[in-house]
């Protein structure tokens, strides 16, 4: 089950062979309710197989539904889903993504992926990351107003501050044993004798360094999304000082993360995180007026589909939940439009934004009561 990043989605994009199977379903968490969770699976697979037999055989059928069989009958692979889940299969390659957010079940067999659940989600402006950290241990979340999903450290990533710090940890620096995470109710226990040392001091600072450095490699620096630290107040103040991190928000969580619930943690980190969240929308909506008043931004369906087909979109908003029966049909992007029911129409405003993002553009979803125009869509160009 891979997590769903930025950097897959030119891969996906760029896939263009005779038979691509999207999959999307919305899943459960927790026991109970995931045991339906693969009784719905099974009932897609059958849509699935319907579709391909218009154009496949009974073997190549069964031969690109192959992977997707195996993982309807494992146990494992449904114990660790989250709210939602992409299956995206050709010939020759075979995916899973799980979503932290609710997703309408959806069949497509087609010449390309059908992105648009993973574009949506990713160009959410609600997404952002929160950190754990305590003086032994870290962990590192993505999160949205609704919940929250913890993210794997690559393999043989150190933990904790013994395995960063190894030799180099110092002989007086106290044992601490970390029990449980996030609701765990207990936090660190410290073992040893008398106050802090200015050993501890010096190692606590150099295993801060290391996990700003390891958070900003692996997620912050690539995803950009607004990092909320969850710590002690003390410890703040020293992770602040010590780390680089661009999207680190000046202000966190001041409380023993592990002291929380999970529902908790995300009620928290979304009272951190809504500020910001109406900031950059007011922020991007008012460049964007400034744009269109010097010429260089746009609000006509027309225009920002011919700019986008030359690469000349810099960053495109579109209205959340809003459709647009239409389609662009040529390389100079001109656009047709439609009707919802008519099979050969797709969502103009999807088309511009898989179009905006192929060619190295930004696509921001915006909520209807915060879009700068009503027309569903409007551009910044890049000249």
């Amino acid at each position: 089950m891979n997590l769903l990043t930025k950097d897959m989605m030119p891969e996906l994009l760029s896939v263009n062979e005779g038979t691509c199977i999207s999959l999307y379903m919305p899943t459960h968490r927790t026991h109970p309710d995931n045991l339906q969770d693969p009784i719905l699976f099974k009932n897609l697979l059958k849509k699935l197989k319907h579709s391909l037999l218009q154009k496949h055989s009974e073997s190549e059928a069964t031969t690109l539904l192959e992977p997707f069989v195996e993982i309807e009958s494992d146990k494992e692979f449904w114990r660790h889903t989250s709210d939602g889940l992409a299956v995206l299969s050709t010939f020759d390659m075979f995916k899973t993504i799980s979503l932290p957010v609710f997703i309408e079940e959806l069949t497509v067999v087609a010449s390309s992926f059908h992105t648009k659940p993973l574009r949506r989600y990713l160009q959410s402006v609600e997404r952002y990351n929160v950190l754990l950290l305590s003086l032994h241990d870290y962990q590192i979340y993505e999160g949205n107003r609704h919940s929250l999903t913890e993210l794997k450290l690559p393999p043989d990533t150190p933990e904790n501050i013994n395995e960063a710090l190894g030799s180099n940890l110092t002989d007086k620096h106290t044992t601490v044993a970390s029990y449980g995470g996030v609701g765990s109710q207990t936090g660190d226990m410290h073992h040893g004798h008398g106050g802090k040392s200015p050993e501890e001091d010096i190692d606590t600072e150099k295993f801060f360094r290391f996990v700003a450095k390891t958070i900003n490699d692996n997620y912050s620096s690539s995803s950009g999304l607004p990092l909320i630290l969850a710590a002690l107040p003390e410890h703040q103040n020293l992770f602040h000082k010590v780390s680089d991190i661009l999207s680190l928000l000046p202000s966190g969580i001041d409380v023993n993360p592990k002291s929380l619930k999970i529902d908790e943690l995300v009620a928290h980190a979304w009272k951190v995180m809504e500020p910001h969240y109406h900031a950059s929308i007011d922020k991007i909506c008012d460049e964007y007026h400034q744009a269109k008043s010097k010429g260089t931004g746009s609000d006509s369906l027309s225009e920002v589909a011919a700019a986008a087909a030359a690469g000349r979109v810099d960053t495109l908003l579109i209205e959340a939940a809003r459709q647009i029966p239409g389609k662009i049909t040529n390389a100079t992007g001109t656009i047709e439009k439609g009707e919802l029911n008519n099979p050969e129409m797709d969502d103009l405003l999807d088309d511009l934004g898989e179009l905006v993002t192929k060619m190295g553009g930004k696509v921001m979803i915006i909520p209807h009561e915060k879009m700068p125009t009503k027309t569903g869509a409007a551009c910044l160009f890049r000249y």
